[in-house]
C-alpha cells in the first residue's frame, strides 16, 4: 500500500460463492481505481468450495485470509478494518461487479466532500433493474411493516415507502440515512471515530446499524447515483434463505431496534418484537416451501 491520498483498500467476504467471487475480482481487474493504489482483501468464511485455492491461483495480488469457521459478515470485515491503512476502505459484496469509472467516481466524491464518512453508489441487478436497497431511510414501525408487506415497495410516500428513501432519485446524489452493505465506501478517519462493525450481528442489519452510528458521530452518509455496480441480489444467500440466515436476519432486526430505540415506547416495542416473531415464522415457512419446490 503506497499510502497516497487516494489509495483504497477493498474487502470482500465470501462464503460458498466461488463463481461470484471470481467474477467480482475479475471486474475489479477490468475496472480498477485509476488514480490511486488499491489493495484487495478476500476473507473467506470457511467456504470449503475451492474459493481460497482459486483466488490464490488466479488473483495472486489479492490478500487472502481463510477462516476456519463461518464467523459472519461483521467479524470477517473487521479483521481487515482493524489494520486498514489506506484513506478509504470499501466493503464490497462478492455478488457485485464493478463498472467502468465507478471506483474513481466514488473516491473523487469522498475527496470533494470531507464531511462524508460513508458513501454508496447506484446498484443494479443483472437485468438492469434498480436495487432499491442501495439507498434507505432508517425504518420506523410503520415503514417497516409497509415494506415487508409489499405496500411500501410500491409507494413513494415517505410514511409508507420511506424505507427506500423515495425522495432521492435513482441517479441523484444526496444525503441518506443508510446505504447498502453490498457497497459501503468508508473514510478511514470516520472509521476511527465511529468504530468497527458490531460483531453481535452475525449476518444482516449490521450495515444499517453502522450507518446509524456514523450519523450519531456527526458523519454524513451519501448516496451517489452517478456511479454503478452490478449487484446479483441474493447471489450469496440464494433466493430462499437457509434457516440460520433467516433467524440471523430477524434477530438482527430485533437487536437494531433494541439498541437504538429500546425503552422509548414499551407498547410499541412489544408490538415490534411480536411483529418480528410473526415475520420470522412466515419467512421460515416460505423458505422451506421454496427449497422443496426448487
Amino acid at each position: 500500500m503506497a499510502g497516497g491520498p487516494r489509495d483504497l483498500e477493498i474487502v470482500v467476504v465470501s462464503y460458498r460463492c466461488r463463481e461470484l467471487v471470481e467474477a467480482c475480482l475479475e471486474s475489479l481487474e477490468r475496472h480498477p481505481l485509476r488514480r490511486g493504489a488499491t489493495t484487495v482483501h478476500l476473507v473467506d468464511n470457511a467456504s470449503r468450495d475451492g474459493t481460497v485455492a482459486a483466488v490464490r491461483r488466479r488473483f495472486p495480488a489479492v490478500q487472502v485470509t481463510a477462516l476456519a469457521t463461518n464467523a459472519g459478515f461483521s467479524v470477517a470485515n473487521n479483521l481487515v478494518l482493524r489494520g486498514a491503512r489506506a484513506p478509504y476502505v470499501l466493503l464490497l459484496n462478492p455478488d457485485t461487479e464493478a463498472t467502468a469509472g465507478a471506483l474513481d467516481h466514488m473516491v473523487d466524491l469522498m475527496e470533494r466532500r470531507p464531511d462524508v464518512g460513508m458513501a454508496g453508489c447506484r446498484l443494479v441487478q443483472p437485468d438492469g433493474a434498480f436495487d432499491h436497497a442501495a439507498k434507505r431511510s432508517f425504518p420506523t414501525p410503520l415503514s417497516a411493516l409497509a415494506h415487508f408487506s409489499g405496500v411500501g415497495r410500491r409507494s413513494d410516500s415517505r410514511a409508507l415507502g420511506g424505507y427506500r428513501a423515495p425522495q432521492l432519485g435513482e441517479r441523484d446524489r444526496g444525503e441518506v440515512d443508510a446505504v447498502n452493505g453490498a457497497f459501503m465506501l468508508v473514510r478511514r478517519e470516520a472509521l476511527a471515530a465511529v468504530g468497527l462493525l458490531d460483531e453481535a450481528y452475525w449476518l444482516y442489519m449490521e450495515d444499517l446499524d453502522w450507518c446509524y452510528r456514523f450519523h450519531e458521530r456527526g458523519w454524513k452518509v451519501l448516496y451517489d447515483g452517478g456511479a454503478t455496480f452490478v449487484h446479483a441480489k441474493g447471489g450469496t444467500s440464494g433466493k430462499a434463505r437457509a434457516a440460520r440466515q433467516n433467524i440471523a436476519f430477524h434477530r438482527g432486526m430485533g437487536r437494531y431496534y433494541r439498541k437504538h430505540h429500546g425503552g422509548e415506547r414499551p407498547l410499541t416495542e412489544a408490538a415490534v418484537y411480536a411483529g418480528i416473531g410473526v415475520k420470522l415464522g412466515l419467512s421460515l415457512t416460505r423458505s422451506a416451501i421454496a427449497r422443496r419446490l426448487a
